[in-house]
């Protein structure tokens, strides 16, 4: 098996069109057990996100995911066609919450192609994208932008 063969044939820098659309296959079930651990690890003390008691009667219905785990699922949901042959995270910028996620709520992550430049680098790319992420209900919960160094097809891919 060569090494390429490990990763997508069509997500090399070379790939990345300027205003390419991408929705990505999968979708990912919010679960209270990743919710909860990332908030206590991070020390957020927002009884919202892990006391189910106060938040029964909220507006909405039960605990609030906490917004770093709804962007790192939406981002994590478009790695395998954006970043899987990234050599490198460059930046993230522009993270918006636009609505919130409770425990059982559904994401989906679709991304745009905001930019593909030339990198210092001849074996590799810069693409900056604007990720996406919704619920099952299609409401935009997040959108935000990420730069990657992204390995050029002629330099990685099979010849």
């Amino acid at each position: 098996m060569k090494l390429s063969e490990l990763t997508g044939k069509h997500n090399y820098f070379e790939d990345f069109e300027v205003g390419l659309v991408i929705r990505h296959a999968r979708g990912k079930t919010v679960e209270g057990l990743e919710n909860v651990l990332i908030t206590n690890l991070v020390m957020n003390t927002a009884q919202s996100h892990f006391n189910e008691h106060a938040m029964k009667n909220s507006p909405y219905g039960g605990r609030l995911s906490y917004g770093g785990v709804n962007f790192s699922l939406a981002m994590g949901l478009a790695m395998q066609d954006c970043g899987e042959n990234a050599l490198a995270e460059l930046g993230m910028d522009n993270i918006r919450l636009t609505n919130p996620v409770v425990h059982g709520d559904t994401l989906y992550a679709y991304s745009e192609v905001l930019s593909a430049e030339a990198s210092d680098r001849e074996d590799a790319g810069v693409v900056t994208f604007r990720h996406y992420g919704v619920n099952q209900d299609d409401k935009l919960v997040f959108q935000g932008d990420r730069r990657m160094l992204i390995k050029r097809r002629s330099h990685w891919g099979d010849r």
